[in-house]
């Protein structure tokens, strides 16, 4: 398996590159999903392959640079991948094997430094400044890394090093698949200017196109803009932020325990739908998800919000704030029918559904303040019996009358 080294300022790493201002890592892991699926088919490798749904239609999870260079991507709907690379196989997902890889994988970080700020299942960002003098400089530590994931995993990574969180993951893409980029704090701009201005991080599709428009192309063209214009022209927050970026200015640090901010789950259905029942069904069936989850992860939240995408792939989002956190299914399903409602979707088809709780919080801190008169449900108690009960006995041993149904519904059909 390749071990490449790449830079594009100076030297390899171990060969002398300064990297003495760099105390921050970006590791990402070369198309995730697919690379552990492919230490169970080693016959696929070289090949296009895809990791989504065959039958379904949902999004591609992942893909192998074989299969990349067809134009297929992670997220693309899995119809579209299909056609642009009908010869690529397709493995469905197997999402245990994935985060116990992952999990994994963390561990050999934390063995490197307490430090390390996971941003997703397959990359974290890394502070190795205080891991000097035990392993060495950070380029030394970078090759470290990726040495053990191979060694003990049989899957590669690409590592950016640099002086800040923003120029790492940048250097990290940049020298995919299964590279090491180290950018010297001192030629940070010397990097930056000639990339594209989509690759700064706050720049989609929109705010591309606007900045086109006034004919910045590079990071460099950005950069050479008074900040007051592109305030004027962006907007205050997104200008300054674009401005800073496009001079490597960015001054936050790896934070080493990054709460949950929201949990959610979301479901594209085999067939478009615009029966409202189907649909209220699957809002309970992804409440009494993230409500699970939530109880699991010792959180309650205020916000729900629901996800509503069409057959034309407009998506709609709403949200709605509850006067108290909550961890009961019952209660994040009412809201999100609610607001399903107000959506004014209920005979429209729909494509995919989910449900979201943001502004969460330790269950610990949360407590409930009943009305006059007011009575306990019992809902709480009653979903907390029936994690007893999966636990016990699997997914399915305690269900909703609905979902019963529901699945009784697909049997017949």
């Amino acid at each position: 398996m390749s071990r490449k080294q790449i830079t594009g300022i100076g030297p390899a790493p171990r060969t002398g590159v300064d990297d003495s201002g760099c105390p921050i890592l970006h590791v990402d892991m070369d198309a995730f999903y697919a690379s552990v699926e492919l230490l169970d088919r080693p016959e696929l490798r070289g090949r296009p392959v895809i990791v989504g749904s065959p039958a379904g239609r949902g999004v591609v999870l992942s893909a192998t640079y074989e299969a990349r260079a067809f134009g297929v991507h992670s997220a693309m709907p899995m119809s579209r991948a299909r056609r642009l690379c009908p010869q690529a196989e397709i493995i469905p997902p197997s999402h245990g094997k994935y985060s116990e890889v992952s999990k994994g994988v963390m561990e050999i970080f934390h063995t490197i430094t307490p430090l390390v700020e996971p941003i997703a299942s397959d990359e974290a960002f890394l502070d190795v400044g205080g891991a000097r003098r035990r392993l060495g400089p950070p380029a030394a530590v970078a090759a470290l890394i990726r040495e053990q994931v191979l060694d003990r995993y049989g899957i590669t990574c690409s590592v950016g090093v640099a002086s800040s969180k923003f120029v790492a993951k940048l250097a990290s893409k940049q020298c995919k698949p299964d590279g090491l980029l180290v950018v010297p704090a001192d030629q940070v701009v010397d990097f930056l200017h000639p990339l594209p201005v989509s690759a700064l991080w706050g720049v989609g599709e929109r705010t591309e196109q606007s900045l086109v428009r006034l004919g910045i192309r590079t990071v460099g063209d950005l950069a050479r803009v008074p900040a007051t214009t592109l305030q004027r022209e962006l907007g205050q927050a997104v200008g300054g932020h674009l401005a800073e970026l496009a001079w490597g200015r960015d001054e936050r640090s790896v934070s080493a325990h990054v709460p949950d901010k929201s949990i959610g789950n979301e479901e594209t259905f085999a067939t478009d739908v615009d029966d409202p029942e189907v649909i209220r069904r699957e809002l309970l069936r992804l409440s009494e998800r993230v409500a699970a989850r939530m109880r699991k992860g010792g959180h309650v939240g205020r916000t729900v919000s629901v996800k509503l995408r069409r057959a034309d792939f407009t998506t709609i989002n709403r949200s709605r704030t509850l006067r108290e956190p909550t961890d009961v299914a019952q209660v994040i399903y009412a809201t999100a029918c609610e607001l399903f409602q107000a959506a004014g979707l209920e005979r429209v088809r729909l494509r995919l559904v989910g449900v979201r709780m943001e502004n969460l919080r330790p269950a610990g801190e949360a407590t409930r303040q009943l009305g006059l008169g007011e009575r306990e449900t019992g809902w709480r108690e009653a979903e907390q019996a029936m994690d007893k009960a999966i636990r016990r006995f699997g997914p399915d041993a305690v269900l909703p009358a609905s979902l019963v149904r529901g699945k009784l519904d697909e049997v017949e059909t």
